[in-house]
């Protein structure tokens, strides 16, 4: 069983923020898979690991797992990918809820598909294999595509550090938050924190912000404005996409 890419992958070997998410159809375990064509309307966290049957990746298996019902919460969908076969997949998955216990979770069953690439074309396409760290596994690659297939975030792991959930889950959250209102997140942002108004786009508007006119905006300069929405509201406007 091979895996078969449709498209090419982009000229610097990966695809860039804002680019569209190169296609391809897959064997998984959870049957065949037109990525990201079944996805369409939905976020994704499309994401590689190094290999099956190794520890840090079945601690990684395991949180995702755990919190695939949370992220559905917010229209998002999970893939995972090595270059492992579909046999190799499943006795690893098998295992994991028979066997494995981490933080906690035990008899953690793995219901997102996991992609079989042995030809590795997949993870070319996404650059997810790096030579300088390893020529045959994948790194830990991870990919949040939107509901209109375009790449909107990319974090790389080397193969030796687990990834933070927090902060991918966070990362979700902000990008819907940033769709749904128009604006952007500050550093360490969490919902309920103040988030960032777009700079002012005229001269008056500026004055506007500067002076107190908009009493919704507060400013330390003209350039620098936050507003506060309550994670009540965000919460109940990004569930609602």
């Amino acid at each position: 069983m091979t895996s078969t890419q449709t498209e090419p992958a982009t000229d610097v070997g990966m695809p860039r923020i804002g680019d569209r998410a190169p296609s391809f159809t897959a064997v998984t375990t959870q049957g065949p898979i037109d990525f990201p064509a079944d996805y369409r309307g939905k976020w994704v966290i499309f994401f590689s690991h190094p290999a099956d049957f190794t520890p840090v990746c079945t601690s990684e298996f395991i949180t995702f797992a755990a919190m695939s019902d949370e992220l559905r919460e917010y229209n998002t969908e999970l893939v995972g990918l090595s270059i492992d076969g579909l046999y190799s997949h499943i006795a690893w998955l098998r295992t994991i809820k028979d066997k494995i216990s981490f933080n906690g979770m035990s008899g953690i069953e793995v219901k997102f598909p996991l992609v079989e690439d042995i030809s590795m074309d997949i993870a070319r396409a996404y650059g997810m294999i790096m030579p300088g760290e390893s020529s045959s596994k994948a790194v830990r690659a991870v990919f949040v595509v939107d509901p209109k297939s375009v790449v909107r975030a990319v974090i790389y792991y080397p193969l030796s550090t687990g990834r933070n959930f927090d902060e991918i889950l966070r990362l979700i959250k902000a990008l819907q938050t940033a769709d749904a209102f128009d604006v952007a997140t500050p550093a360490d942002w969490r919902p309920g924190d103040p988030v960032i108004v777009p700079p002012a786009g005229s001269c008056g508007t500026a004055a506007d912000r500067m002076d107190g006119t908009d009493s919704d905006v507060e400013c330390q300069d003209w350039f620098f404005c936050t507003r506060s929405i309550s994670a009540e509201d965000i919460e109940g406007a990004i569930r609602a996409r």
